[in-house]
């Protein structure tokens, strides 16, 4: 398998693997409407009838629950990674500390749904609010800053909000909050076997289902923002932000709403999250959960919303289909992400502009991004020294 390529001037310039998306793309751009209502229609059947047994027992492990595999583990992820992608695939800003606003939203339902006994609906959207002002309060003094700087001061967001949660008595400190309780159940009619709107301790799947919704309008949402003037102006941030604001491009604003956007998803999950286990911890949130997430949107493909999906699945469901490994599952899992990432720097669904700016030799992610050295580009640097 070669994974190099020549360029006129016999120079190498490192290619991804072979496996190349182009043909699907061309034919998605030029479908007709009801070619992609279809596909549209036939991938959420695909995911409704995920959870289902036949699928389970190939994808989960011997003894393992595939429905609570579903919903503790890959549909959060699969929102996180929405979330974050906004920010750092879109926008090209490094947030290292996404956990903290998936711990607003969880102790937001928790605080309001245990204390003021407020129903799961009514603290949904607050938690969403919190959490978009949590990215407002953060973005505010920070984003003045780029690249390592602010990543180191995102960092630093995520570890003061659970350490706060960690420290405080008014959320129990370490013990955190029980009782939290349940969505409310709004009917009990069945089908296939599956009540979809009842929500209690011993089913799982009606968890999942909230999530895939939740997850529908999350890209609905954001692929009509990145089609939009607003999705315009984070590709030339994240591309040169120097020349978007000579351009008149109010950057500091659309960076801001990146930060609000990307948080108020991830506070959605959180809250989920909460409800379905009836208590959090501050533990819960460690730095590990932004670690995860960010490596699902680079690995999945940073920019592109069905790559961010592929590569949440794929973060979250290795480590628990190898679970039988104990110990050595995370190794495999960490040197599956090297190898992805020395093989494929791309992503396993990059968009068609990430795959552009590699191949000019730019990480693909603005001021964030490594630079990759392309075609004669070594040489140069070689003279300019």
């Amino acid at each position: 398998m070669n994974l190099t390529k020549k360029n006129g001037n016999g120079n190498g310039a490192r290619a991804g693997l072979g496996l190349s998306l182009d043909p699907l793309r061309n034919w998605w751009a030029g479908a007709p409407g009801w070619q992609r209502w279809a596909v549209y229609v036939l991938l959420i059947v695909a995911a409704v009838f995920l959870p289902s047994e036949a699928i389970g027992s190939f994808m989960a492990p011997s003894g393992a629950s595939w429905p609570s595999m579903l919903s503790d583990q890959i549909a959060i992820y699969v929102l996180l990674a929405l979330g974050l992608n906004v920010v750092v695939g879109m926008a090209g800003l490094l947030d290292l500390g996404y956990v903290a606003f998936y711990a607003v939203g969880g102790y937001t339902i928790a605080i309001f749904a245990v204390r003021y006994h407020w129903s799961f609906w009514e603290a949904l959207v607050l938690a969403i609010l919190f959490s978009a002002l949590a990215g407002v309060i953060l973005g505010a003094p920070t984003l003045r800053l780029r690249g390592d700087y602010l990543a180191i001061v995102t960092l630093g967001f995520g570890e003061i909000v659970k350490r706060t949660a960690n420290n405080s008595s008014f959320v129990n400190g370490p013990r955190g909050v029980q009782g939290i309780p349940h969505p409310p159940t709004l009917s009990e009619f069945e089908v296939l076997g599956v009540q979809p709107l009842k929500y209690g301790l011993l089913d799982t799947r009606p968890y999942y289902y909230l999530l895939l919704v939740f997850i529908i309008i999350a890209i609905i949402f954001v692929r009509r923002l990145d089609a939009s003037r607003v999705g315009r102006a984070w590709a030339s941030i994240r591309e040169d932000e120097d020349a978007a604001e000579l351009m008149g491009v109010p950057t500091f604003k659309f960076k801001l709403a990146a930060f609000a956007i990307g948080a108020a998803i991830g506070g959605s999950g959180g809250v989920v999250f909460a409800a379905k286990q009836t208590s959090i911890l501050p533990a819960n949130f460690e730095f590990i959960v932004s670690a995860l997430v960010l490596a699902a949107v680079v690995l999945g493909g940073s920019g592109n919303i069905p790559g961010a999906i592929l590569g949440a699945f794929v973060v979250a469901w290795l480590p628990e289909r190898f679970r039988f490994l104990d110990e050595y599952r995370m190794l495999i899992f960490g040197g599956a992400l090297v190898l992805m990432m020395i093989f494929r720097p791309e992503g396993l669904w990059p968009s068609r502009r990430r795959k552009a700016e590699l191949a000019e030799g730019g990480g693909g992610m603005g001021t964030m991004g490594a630079e990759i050295a392309g075609p004669g580009q070594s040489e140069a640097a070689e003279v300019s020294k």
